[in-house]
Parts: C-alpha cells; structure tokens; sequence
C-alpha cells in the first residue's frame, strides 16, 4: 500500500504529526515511524498558502513532543531496562536494536543523543539505552534539547525553505521525488553502520 504522506499529514493536522514525533523519540512501538521525512514533508506543506500550517507553531509542536518523547525513552530505560534484555524477541521488539544502539554509544559517546536523531530506529532506543546506562538525567536533558532542537528545527525549516523557493505550478511535480529523496538519506547511516558491522563480523 503506498503511504501518501501529504494527504496523511494534511488529514492528522498538528497533533497527529505531534503524536508521531512523540511515538518515534519515545515509545518502543515507534521505531517504525517515518519522522525525517514526517517533518520535511510538513515543513514543506507549511510553505503553501492553502495549508492551514503554521510553520512555527509545527515546529514548536514538535520540538516540544520529541523532547518529552525522548524523557519517556530514558525514563522506560532506567525502570525497565534490564528487563528489556530478558524480553522475548517479537515482531514489534529485536534486543539487536538496543544492542545496535548500545555500540553507537560507545562509539560516539553523549553525542549520540544528538546524532541519533537523524538515525532511523537508533533515534527510538537512543533515550533507552542512556536510561539502562544510568547517564546522569542533567546531561541526557542537555544534549536531549540539542539534539531535539537540531532535528525539529532544521528537517522541517529545510523542507518550509525548499517549498517557498520552488514555483507553486511545480510543487506537485517534485514533492513525492524529494520525499523519497529525504528517506533514503535517512536511511543511510543505518546501512553503513549494517555494512561495517558485517565487516568487522567477518574479520
């Protein structure tokens, strides 16, 4: 089934695209959630006049719902996190995620709560492993906010900005190729990170 996500967006309004934004950074569930492209797509939208978006209030909105996303991810980690490693694998939970997040952490450090926002999947476990891991909640708040900001400001700022600089007879004619555009890229560090895990497996 193809996911038109203009008409979806354009049907769930602001706190639809809140609710995933808040889902994907902070809910288990949410790993599968399309929240790059979610915010680009809706940043675009917001350049159109005939939209009902504010710009503004969108990303403020969102903002706002990935930071509280992400507190009840480091919140779930440090309740529950051991348990999670004994928990069955099924078709909404793989430990391989938190044990995928647990090497991006140890290989970037604090900073992955800021990288991880452009990481498909990572963003979801993310705030979970700095719970399980015990880091410090000031320092988890901090870099939650940057990367919070960094993510919700500048995907869908970028998007708002391409849509007002193309002519409103063409928006149509390139949105769905930028879209598809916006989810590969995002799906690109998730495949390196796939290619050198082989690697280093074979080696």
């Amino acid at each position: 089934m193809h996911l038109n996500l203009p008409d979806l967006i354009t049907k769930i309004g602001y706190f639809g695209v809140w609710a995933i934004i808040f889902a994907e950074s902070g809910l288990l569930i949410g790993f599968f959630l399309p929240g790059d492209s979610l915010l680009f797509t809706a940043g675009f939208l917001a350049s159109l006049p005939k939209s009902g978006f504010n710009i503004w209030v969108l990303i403020f909105g969102a903002f706002v719902c990935a930071v509280l996303g992400d507190n009840v991810g480091y919140a779930t980690g440090h309740k529950f996190g051991r348990k999670l490693f004994q928990k069955e694998d099924s078709w909404l939970f793989h430990k391989k995620h938190l044990v995928k997040t647990q090497d991006f952490y140890e290989k970037h450090g604090k900073k992955t709560l800021v990288l991880a926002r452009f990481t498909p999947i990572i963003r979801t476990f993310a705030p979970i492993v700095a719970g399980l891991g015990a880091m410090h909640y000031r320092t988890f708040m901090s870099y939650n906010l940057i990367g919070g900001f960094l993510w919700t400001f500048g995907i869908t700022l970028l998007g708002f900005f391409l849509g007002k600089s193309l002519p409103p007879e063409q928006v149509d004619k390139y949105l769905l190729p930028i879209i598809g555009l916006i989810i590969v890229v995002s799906l690109v560090p998730s495949m390196i990170h796939v290619i050198q895990e082989n690697q280093a497996n074979k080696n």
